[in-house]
C-alpha cells in the first residue's frame, strides 16, 4: 500500500469523524443524555442484564459458526467473533474483519482458506438475515428511515445481497475444499435470532430517556443502523451509526434530538461491551491471539543423562567487552578445582578496543575473540558452544567486570555434578548484596515478579549474571538473540523440561566501567525475544531451535 493512499485513507477517517462530531454536538439533546446517565447510574443491574443479552447474541453466532464448520471449539469462535467486534471499534473502514478467519487460524489452527470461506458464509447470512428483519419491521419504518437517501439505500441493498449471492454460489463450489458445511435451516434461526437479541440494547437505550418501544420496532431500528455500518468510516462506525439510527426513530416519530441521543446511548453500550470483552478475547482461551504469554501448565519431563566422565572439566566462561581493568583479578580468583573437578576458564572477547583478550590471556585463561562486537547474547552462545566442544561435564558463566564471586563456582555446580539439577542460578536475593543502585534494585524486583508470572514458578533473580548448566542443557539450548540472554535461557530451558534450580549468591556492584543495560533499549530488545520463545513451535517440542540476532 502506498504512502500516498495511506495518508488520504487518514485524512478520509478523521474528517469524517470530525464532520460526525460536529453533527452530534450540534443536533443531540444534553439534557436527554443526562437523563440516560442517571438512569444507567440508579439501575446498573438493569443495563448489565442487557449487555448480558447482547452478549448471548454473539454466543449464537458462535454456535452457528461451529456449525458451518465441524470441530471448531465454541470457547475459541466465540473469542474470535471478539476480538473482530473490537476490533472494529478500534480500527477504520472495518478493518477489524479479517481478525475473526486471523484469530482461530493462529490459534486453533484452523485451515485459512476454511477460516476464510466460513466467514464469508457467515456474513452473507448475516446480510440475508438483515434484510428479512428489515421487511418485517414494515416498510414505513425502513422508508421512513432512508427518506431522501432510498435510491442509494436501495442500490446498496441490492449491491450487498449479489454479493451475498455470489459469495454462496463461491462458497458451494469451494465448499469441499474448504472443509465446511453450507448453512442450513439452524444457522439461518441462530443468525436472526442473534440479531433480534442485539435490538435489546436499542430497546434498553430508549427505555432509559422513557421512549418506549414495541420488540418489532426496536428490531427495525437495530437493521437498519447496522445496515449502515456495511459503509463505516470511523471506528466503530462512529457517525454512521448515529446518523441511521437518528432516521429510523425519526420516521417513528421520535423527535430528531431525542433520537439522537438514544443511538449514542445505544452505541455508546455497546462499544463498552466491544472494547472490554475483544480485549479479554485476545488472551482468553488460551493459546491467546497474540500468541502464548507463559509457559504451558504442563512441562514435558526430560530424562536424566548419564553423569560425564570423572576427569571431565568445570568450564568457567567469562563474557568481556572492554574490561582490561578487571577481567585479570576475576580470572586469579576462580578456583583451580570444585567438586574435585578441574576448572578451566575461558575468556569470550566480545570484539574488545582495549588489552582485554592481552590481559586474560596473560592471567592464564584461554582466550576465544569474537572479533567485532556481536553482543552479550552473543558472547553466551559461542561460550556454551566452546564449552561443550571442551567435553565439559558442567559449564558457567559469570561477568568479567568483578560483580560476581568466582569463588563461589561450587555453589552452583555441586547440584548439577550432583544430579539434582540441570540449570542453576545464583540469585543475589538470596544472598548478600554489598551493593545495587536503588533504581537497579526496583527494576530486578519487578522484571524477576514478571519472569516468575511467565515461567509459572518462582524466580528470585531473572536478571543474575551468574549461572551453570549441565552439558546436556548447554547442548540443547540456543540463545535467542545477541542483546541479551537471561529470560530467554531460563524460559528455553524450562520448556525444554532441564531442572531449574537457584543458590545464593554475594554481589558488588562494578566500581570500574559501566553497564550496558539501558532500561527502555532492554526492554525493547528483550521482550519480542521471549515472545519468540514463547511460540516457537521447536521450543515448544522440546527441541533446539534456529539462532536468530536483532
Amino acid at each position: 500500500m502506498s504512502d500516498g493512499w495511506r495518508r488520504w485513507r487518514g485524512g478520509l477517517v478523521v474528517a469524517f469523524a470530525a464532520l460526525a462530531a460536529w453533527w452530534v454536538l450540534r443536533t443531540v439533546d444534553g439534557a436527554t443524555l443526562r437523563e440516560a446517565g442517571r438512569a444507567i447510574v440508579a439501575a446498573p443491574l438493569a443495563t448489565a442484564a442487557v449487555l448480558g443479552v447482547y452478549g448471548i447474541a454473539f454466543l449464537l453466532r458462535a454456535l452457528a459458526w461451529c456449525r458451518v464448520v465441524p470441530g471448531l471449539p465454541l470457547g475459541h469462535a466465540t473469542a474470535a467473533i471478539h476480538v473482530t467486534l473490537g476490533g472494529n471499534h478500534v480500527l477504520p473502514l472495518r478493518l477489524g474483519e479479517p481478525l475473526r478467519a486471523a484469530s482461530v487460524v493462529r490459534r486453533v489452527g484452523v485451515p485459512t482458506a476454511t477460516a476464510t470461506a466460513s466467514t464469508v458464509t457467515l456474513r452473507a447470512a448475516d446480510v440475508a438475515a438483515l434484510g428479512l428483519l428489515a421487511a418485517v419491521a414494515g416498510p414505513r419504518l425502513v422508508g421512513g428511515a432512508v427518506g431522501r437517501w432510498g435510491w442509494l439505500a436501495g442500490g446498496l441493498a441490492i449491491v450487498a445481497f449479489a454479493v451475498a449471492a455470489a459469495g454462496i454460489v463461491w462458497l458451494r463450489r469451494l465448499s469441499r475444499d474448504a472443509q465446511i458445511r453450507l448453512p442450513g435451516a439452524g444457522v439461518a434461526l441462530l443468525t436472526v435470532g442473534a440479531w433480534v437479541l442485539e435490538a435489546v440494547v436499542v430497546w434498553h437505550a430508549a427505555a432509559l430517556v422513557n421512549v418506549h418501544l414495541s420488540p418489532v420496532e426496536a428490531v427495525g431500528v437495530t437493521a437498519v443502523t447496522v445496515a449502515a455500518q456495511l459503509l463505516a468510516v470511523a471506528p466503530g462506525g462512529f457517525g454512521t451509526y448515529e446518523a441511521a439510527g437518528t432516521a429510523a426513530l425519526t420516521a417513528l416519530g421520535v423527535d430528531a434530538p431525542t433520537a439522537l441521543a438514544i443511538a449514542l446511548v445505544a452505541h455508546a453500550l455497546k462499544t463498552g461491551y466491544s472494547l472490554v470483552t475483544g480485549a479479554v478475547a485476545l488472551v482468553l482461551p488460551a493459546p491467546g491471539m497474540l500468541g502464548r504469554l507463559r509457559l504451558p501448565r504442563q512441562l514435558r519431563a526430560r530424562s536424566t543423562a548419564p553423569p560425564s566422565a570423572d576427569t571431565a572439566p568445570v568450564v568457567l566462561f567469562l563474557p568481556a567487552h572492554d574490561e582490561e581493568a578487571t577481567v585479570a583479578n576475576v580470572i586469579a580468583r576462580a578456583p583451580a578445582e570444585v567438586c574435585g573437578r578441574p576448572v578451566r576458564v575461558l575468556v569470550i572477547d566480545d570484539g574488545s578496543t582495549d588489552a582485554t583478550a592481552a590481559r586474560a590471556a596473560a592471567a592464564g585463561a584461554e582466550v576465544v575473540s569474537l572479533g567485532t562486537n556481536r553482543g552479550l547474547g552473543a558472547a553466551v552462545r559461542v561460550g556454551l558452544a566452546e564449552a561443550v566442544q571442551r567435553s565439559a561435564a558442567a559449564i558457567a558463566f559469570c561477568d568479567a567486570d568483578g560483580e560476581y564471586a568466582p569463588e563461589e563456582l561450587e555453589r552452583l555446580a555441586s547440584p548439577v555434578l550432583e544430579g539434582t539439577a540441570d540449570y542453576v542460578v545464583g540469585s543475589r536475593f538470596m544472598g548478600r548484596i554489598d551493593r545495587m543502585r536503588p533504581h537497579r534494585r526496583l527494576g530486578n524486583r519487578l522484571l524477576s515478579l514478571v519472569l516468575s508470572f511467565v515461567a509459572r514458578r518462582r524466580i528470585t533473580d531473572g536478571q543474575s549474571g551468574y549461572r551453570l548448566l549441565s552439558a546436556e542443557a548447554a547442548r540443547a539450548t540456543v540463545v535467542a538473540h545477541d542483546y541479551n540472554y537471561a529470560q530467554v535461557l531460563t524460559l528455553e530451558l524450562l520448556l525444554k523440561g532441564f531442572r531449574y534450580r537457584e543458590v545464593p549468591i554475594s554481589y558488588g556492584f562494578r566500581s570500574v566501567g559501566r553497564s550496558f543495560v539501558r532500561p527502555v533499549r532492554y526492554l525493547r530488545h528483550v521482550v519480542p525475544a521471549v515472545w519468540r520463545v514463547l511460540n516457537d513451535p521447536a521450543v515448544l517440542a522440546g527441541r533446539g531451535a534456529q539462532s536468530s540476532t536483532m
